[in-house]
C-alpha cells in the first residue's frame, strides 16, 4: 500500500499524541480544550432513530471507526465528505486495520434528515455527496448499506481547523517539480519549494482538476502525502515539547474535531490514541476498498463486489485483511 494511505494513521496518531501531551497542560487550558470538542448530537439522534435499518453490532469484533473530513470551511459554499476513512481495531487490540473510501464510489443514498431538519428522499449518486444530504448520520448509513458493516463510532475533522492547524506549526514546506494551478480552489504555486500557511494548505489539498491526472484517488494521495508532511512537522518542529507553541495547535486539533458522544472528550481520545499506540509493530495494515471504474459514468466509481465484500467480511468478523501488495 502506498505510504500517502499511511500518513492518514499517521494524522490519527499525531492527534493522539497532542491530545496525551495536553493533558499535562493546566487545568484551565484542559478544560478549555475540552469545550472545543463538539458533540454531533444529531448524527446519534438520527442513527437511534434510525437504529432497526442498520446492521446488527457483533459482540466482541472489536471497534470500527469512521473518520470523516467536512470541508465546509474550504470555502465550497457545500459540505461534503471528501475525505472518509476507516479505522477498525481489532478486539484483541493486536491489530489495526485503516481503510480508505473513495468518495465517487456511486451508491444508494438513502432518506435522511437535512440540516435543516427535513427530510431528504432516497436517490443513488455518488458516496461523498450522503454528508451534504444529511451530515455524518446520513454518510455512515450509505456506507453501512453497501457493506453490511456497522460503524461504532466517528469523528469528523473539519478543514477549517486543519488550516488553523498548519498556521499554528508555522506552515508546512513543500517541493513542486512542476508549476501548480487550480483556480477552482485558489491553487497556484510556481515550481520549487513553497512554505504553505494554513490558506496555501487547504488549497494545495483541495486541487485536483487542473493537477495530475484530475482523478479523485490522484487527488486523496496529494491529501494524504500532505498529511505526512504536516505529521513531520508536527513531530520534528520542538511543537511538543514548547507549552507555548503546543498550546496552539492543541486548540487546532481540538477545535477541529465533532465526535459521537462515545468520543467527544479528551479522556476518550486520549483512551483511543493509547489503542493506537498499543498495536505492535507489524499490526497495522492499510487498504482501500476495492473500486472499478463505472460503466456508464466517466469519472466515477463501482464496487469491486467480490473483492469489497471479502474486505467488509473480515472487517466484520474481527479477522485479519489481506495485506496489499507492495507498491
Amino acid at each position: 500500500m502506498t505510504r500517502g494511505q499511511k500518513v492518514l494513521w499517521w494524522l490519527l496518531l499525531a492527534f493522539g499524541v497532542l491530545l496525551a501531551v495536553g493533558a499535562g497542560v493546566a487545568l484551565w487550558a484542559y478544560q478549555r480544550l475540552e469545550g472545543n470538542i463538539r458533540t454531533d448530537h444529531a448524527a446519534a439522534e438520527a442513527l437511534e432513530r434510525d437504529a432497526g435499518d442498520r446492521p446488527r453490532a457483533t459482540a466482541g469484533a472489536g471497534r470500527t471507526i469512521m473518520v470523516i473530513g467536512d470541508d465546509l470551511g474550504s470555502g465550497t459554499g457545500n459540505a461534503r465528505s471528501d475525505t472518509v476513512l476507516l479505522l477498525h481495531l481489532s478486539a484483541g487490540g493486536d491489530r489495526a486495520d485503516v481503510v480508505s473510501v473513495p468518495r465517487d464510489i456511486v451508491a444508494d443514498i438513502p432518506a435522511c434528515h437535512g440540516p435543516d431538519g427535513e427530510p431528504t428522499r432516497a436517490r443513488r449518486a455518488q458516496f461523498n455527496w450522503a454528508y451534504q444530504f444529511g451530515g455524518a448520520a446520513c454518510t455512515i448509513r450509505t456506507f453501512e448499506g453497501f457493506a453490511d458493516l456497522r460503524i461504532d463510532h466517528h469523528l469528523v475533522i473539519g478543514f477549517d481547523g486543519f488550516a488553523r492547524l498548519v498556521d499554528a506549526v508555522g506552515g508546512v514546506e513543500v517541493e513542486l517539480a512542476e508549476a501548480e494551478r487550480d483556480p477552482n480552489v485558489g491553487h497556484d504555486l510556481s515550481a520549487g519549494r513553497h512554505l504553505l500557511d494554513g490558506e496555501q494548505a487547504l488549497a494545495y489539498v483541495r486541487a485536483r482538476v487542473h493537477v495530475g491526472d484530475g482523478s479523485d484517488l490522484n487527488r486523496l494521495e496529494r491529501q494524504q502525502r500532505f498529511l505526512g508532511l504536516l505529521r513531520d512537522r508536527i513531530t520534528e518542529s520542538g511543537v511538543l515539547t514548547d507549552p507555548a507553541r503546543l498550546y496552539p495547535v492543541l486548540t487546532a486539533v481540538t477545535s477541529a474535531i465533532t465526535a459521537d458522544p462515545g468520543l467527544d472528550s479528551l479522556d476518550e481520545l486520549r483512551a483511543l490514541a493509547a489503542d493506537l499506540r498499543g498495536v505492535p509493530e507489524g499490526g497495522v495494515t492499510f487498504h482501500t476498498v476495492p473500486t472499478l471504474p463505472h460503466p456508464t459514468r466517466p469519472d466515477r466509481l463501482v464496487l469491486d463486489r467480490p473483492a469489497a465484500d471479502r474486505l467488509f467480511d473480515a472487517l466484520r468478523d474481527d479477522r485479519p485483511l489481506t495485506r496489499p501488495a507492495a507498491p
